[in-house]
């Protein structure tokens, strides 16, 4: 989940933009900016950091597999393409 601290920052901003006028009704209006901040924040498919982490570390894992294959694949090439004596 998100962090609400986030979510308050954003609706505080999103209120300080809003005309003068309307500050009368700032209370109201932060809790739906808030609200409606957080549904379509919702609706979004994000991952949280600690999933974000793991999948880094075993992109980074397959990547030096990877590397290691081409590697054994580019000398095995080699053995077959070197002329046989």
């Amino acid at each position: 989940m998100l962090d609400p601290g986030l979510l308050d920052d954003i609706a505080r901003r999103l209120n300080e933009a809003l005309p003068t006028s309307t500050r009368g009704l700032q209370g109201d209006l932060n809790r739906n900016l808030q609200a409606a901040l957080q549904s379509a924040l919702a609706r979004l498919d994000l991952v949280t950091r600690e999933e974000f982490d793991v999948q880094t570390k075993v992109l980074a894992r397959s990547r030096a597999k990877l590397d290691q294959l081409e590697t054994q694949v580019a000398a095995l090439e080699a053995q077959l393409l070197k002329p046989q004596d």
